[in-house]
């Protein structure tokens, strides 16, 4: 199962910022990215969410699909158009 992350709160760190830290005595160095509001945060949030459950959402279909006879199938490309239209939160 792939483990999609949410990193729209924390700043990537890197190696450089890494080392930074070390000699970062007083904790000036810490970032993290900030909304505006909190009801920005709060969309911000909850548009993760909703795109990892439709992410999740879109495996299960295609994990259902896979497990049917060839025959079986509603159409050969995806289950009933709804890849395309899942495709959005890729």
């Amino acid at each position: 199962m792939n483990k999609a992350r949410s990193g729209f709160l924390f700043a990537m760190p890197s190696f450089v910022s890494g080392a930074a830290r070390l000699l970062d005595l007083y904790c000036l160095y810490d970032s993290y990215k900030s909304s505006s509001t909190e009801r920005e945060a709060d969309y911000k949030a909850m548009l993760s969410d909703w795109r990892i459950v439709g992410q999740d959402i879109l495996c299960a279909m295609k994990q259902f699909e896979r497990s049917l006879p060839p025959g079986s199938r509603a159409h050969d490309d995806d289950l009933c158009g709804a890849s395309r239209q899942m495709s959005l939160f890729q």
